[in-house]
């Protein structure tokens, strides 16, 4: 299985979905996870991931991982090209490193030149930024490519989007 997180603020709540699906060209969902946690910190500059990771690791908690191959999150894994830390890298820590995860963000982050790799989708000229722990780069590139979708963002992507965004649905 595969997992996709996204996680959108509102008032001092997060509201974090996750969906589950088979195969990595999937067209369909076959679990999807939600939780609202209340008295969300303040964002910080540079610290994005003391805000997000727990909501995450708290919705993981009722996930069994047992059969996870990956996780997609939305963002960085790795923020400069020392390879330090975002999001998805202390997501990888928190994972006793066993899952690879694979970050996917909609906007450049400069501080990142070597280590990840631009694709495009569809008709789209604007790139999909991949970073990576656990799993080769390239790898892991082609398999966000690869994804179901016509559009820049694959389907399924699209649809943890919508999920977050959707305030009547919990």
């Amino acid at each position: 299985m595969i997992l996709a997180f996204d996680t959108y603020y509102f008032e001092n709540n997060a509201k974090t979905v996750c969906i589950q699906f088979e195969k990595w060209n999937d067209t369909t969902i076959t679990k999807t996870f939600v939780e609202i946690i209340s008295g969300i910190e303040e964002y910080k500059s540079g610290e994005f991931y003391k805000r997000e990771l727990p909501c995450i690791l708290s919705l993981l908690k009722v996930i069994d991982l047992s059969e996870c191959e990956a996780i997609i999150i939305d963002g960085f894994v790795i923020i400069d090209d020392n390879q330090n830390d975002g999001l998805g890298g202390y997501l990888f820590k928190s994972l006793n490193f066993k899952i690879p995860i694979i970050g996917v963000a909609k906007n450049n982050f400069s501080k990142i030149e070597k280590f990840k790799k631009e694709i495009l989708r569809g008709e789209s000229k604007k790139p999909l930024y991949i970073t990576s722990k656990g799993i080769n780069l390239n790898e892991a590139a082609e398999l966000i490519r690869n994804m179901h979708g016509k559009h820049r963002i694959p389907d399924l992507l699209k649809n943890v989007d919508s999920l977050g965004r959707n305030k009547n649905y919990t």
